[in-house]
């Protein structure tokens, strides 16, 4: 069996189910390898953030949040945020999922969603470790969560990809006439709806 701590810190994850750490260890036993992870977490070079997570001491809460309830990804303020759609800052990491749950201690919080959507892979993107949504994806699922919002600045927005995913995964009029409203209502777009 390989030396797992420095397969882990090898890595450029930072978060780490039980799974992900078997196979970075290649071999052993369930039991040998549950107590080598509980060795590294009394020994202070793991962290045990929750059952069956793991995690490097600098973790990004992002990844976790995608880690913690799976199928989900990150999206709503936490993308609207990152790109200048909504100017209010957020210390919570915001992810859509099939259950709603708020984890006030790891200032994660997660929207159900109808699994038509969630499992739909159009406007997600893979990063490091964790599944994330568009800019436009977001946009559309904070409308579809929320039934209205308030957002500082579409321009970010690329109008034809927020109507291919209206089209596509959403497949609700009452949020394609929101969309058109709130197009119109910003000048930049007037020309395009």
């Amino acid at each position: 069996m390989k030396n797992i701590l420095v397969e882990i810190y090898k890595s450029p994850l930072t978060v780490f189910t039980l799974h992900d750490i078997a196979l970075l260890a290649g071999s052993g036993t369930a039991n040998t390898l549950k107590s080598r992870v509980h060795y590294y977490v009394t020994g202070g070079k793991l962290l045990a953030v929750r059952k069956g997570i793991y995690a490097k001491e600098h973790y990004n809460r992002v990844e976790l949040a995608n880690k913690i309830y799976t199928p989900s990804y990150i999206s709503l303020e936490t993308v609207l945020q990152r790109e200048n759609i909504i100017f209010q800052h957020y210390e919570v990491v915001f992810a859509v999922s099939y259950l709603s749950r708020e984890l006030p201690s790891l200032k994660i919080r997660y929207r159900k969603i109808q699994d038509r959507i969630l499992y739909h892979p159009m406007g997600l993107i893979k990063e490091d470790g964790y599944t994330i949504a568009s800019r436009e994806r977001a946009f559309l699922d904070a409308l579809y969560l929320y039934g209205s919002y308030f957002f500082d600045n579409l321009s970010p927005l690329n109008p034809a990809g927020v109507f291919t995913l209206i089209e596509e995964v959403y497949k609700v009029k009452k949020i394609e006439k929101q969309v058109k409203g709130l197009f119109k209502k910003c000048l930049t777009w007037k020309n395009i709806v």
